[in-house]
């Protein structure tokens, strides 16, 4: 054997080692499994969660007091008769203005917090539509492919009735263009199912499986969906907001009162060799500018926040009552389908294939059953998808759902 080809072998062998993790069958996760996939790897989230750490920082800073101030100062430059003072001076905050900026910053920690909420929450419900997103495509693919073996064992049908003069060439043809419908429409779901899957594969971080029947919760008690209500988020957030501006108008308060600035030094002069200790302070006048204008944009922004939290309230609930009314019809009505209309249309679809077989029944039939089953599979799964929604909705908007 020679040197090339044991040198292609080892390649070979060793690009399967390399591609034996990728080429492998993708992990199957449950629900929860991918959401806390997704929370703990997650960049946004990641990102969003560094303004807490942010918001302390500012807090730090708030709640630090002024540096001192050292300086210097000669009078008159000639050595003999010049005189030196060295002073220290310290500004002593009146006014309460730490306090308010501490106040400010703690507000500021809140906001930050609960933007972290809300990023985890809109996490948690794209997970919940790319997993059922998943789930239904897988579903739809199995559906197209049945569809497309019923379409072909009609079309084989016909084919015998037509060899046998029982009926017209055209039959034929009408059941070769419900199987040519039946395959496209069997590659534009195998699409949606790649779609789906990668979709849900960058939200993980890796390559997963869900499974085709994952069972869709039904809608908690509206009741208690009304109740966490005044903890949703975004009330909360509204709530936060007038804090914030709250604390705001604290600060500009503050600032209205001046500071005291204290000064100690010492004064040497050269002429008379006297050394004198210098005390002084300073404080300005506030005879024009109060802080009127900062103070009536903070009394606004305030009145603002409120208005804003009311209108937040009344679209909240709204939101939720325009939520709940769609995911409990789109609940009913997809187990109005499961129980009794998928069950009838798949056995008359069973019904009218036999019977074309037997000659008992016209082509036309058989087609119409098979449009019938397609038309009701695909809204089954629509009635599915919007519960979904209505689900991933309600997480984003008041977190975790019993």
């Amino acid at each position: 054997m020679s040197a090339v080809v044991k040198l292609r072998r080892r390649a070979s062998a060793l690009l399967l080692v390399i591609l034996a993790p990728v080429a492998g069958a993708a992990e199957s996760l449950t629900l929860e499994q991918a959401m806390a996939l997704a929370l703990e790897q997650n960049p946004a989230l990641q990102a969003v969660n560094r303004n807490a750490g942010i918001a302390a920082g500012e807090r730090r800073q708030a709640a630090l007091l002024p540096n001192p101030e050292l300086s210097w100062e000669m009078e008159d430059t000639r050595k003999r008769t010049s005189t030196t003072t060295i002073q220290l001076s310290q500004s002593l905050e009146l006014g309460g203005k730490r306090a308010a900026r501490i106040d400010l910053a703690d507000s500021e920690i809140g906001m930050a917090e609960l933007a972290s909420t809300q990023q985890r929450n809109q996490l948690r419900a794209e997970v919940i539509r790319a997993y059922y997103a998943l789930a239904h495509a897988q579903r739809r693919v199995s559906l197209a492919e049945q569809a497309e073996t019923l379409a072909r064992r009609t079309a084989q049908a016909a084919e015998r009735q037509v060899s046998t003069g029982k009926l017209a060439q055209i039959a034929q043809t009408r059941a070769e263009v419900e199987l040519a419908s039946a395959r496209a429409l069997a590659r534009r779901a195998e699409q949606a199912q790649r779609a789906a899957d990668i979709a849900l594969s960058s939200l993980v971080g890796r390559r997963v499986s869900v499974p085709e029947d994952v069972p869709l919760l039904p809608p908690p008690p509206a009741e208690s969906l009304r109740a966490r209500l005044p903890s949703s988020l975004q009330i909360q957030l509204a709530e936060q907001d007038v804090s914030r501006a709250e604390a705001a108008m604290g600060v500009v308060k503050a600032d209205r009162i001046p500071d005291l600035t204290v000064s100690l030094g010492s004064q040497y002069s050269e002429e008379t060799r006297d050394r004198v200790n210098v005390v002084g302070f300073s404080l300005p006048l506030p005879l024009f500018d109060r802080q009127q204008g900062r103070m009536l944009a903070a009394a606004e922004r305030a009145e603002q926040a409120r208005d804003l939290r009311r209108e937040q309230q009344r679209r909240a609930e709204a939101s939720l009552e325009q939520l709940l009314g769609s995911w409990q019809a789109a609940d009913e009505e997809a187990q109005l389908y499961q129980r009794e209309i998928l069950p009838a249309a798949e056995s008359a679809v069973d019904k009218a294939a036999r019977g074309l077989e037997m000659g008992k029944l016209d082509l036309l039939d058989v087609l119409d059953a098979q449009r019938t089953l397609i038309d009701v599979r695909s809204r089954y799964l629509d009635a599915l998808d919007t519960a979904v929604q209505a689900r991933a909705e309600a997480t984003a908007m008041l977190g975790d759902l019993p």
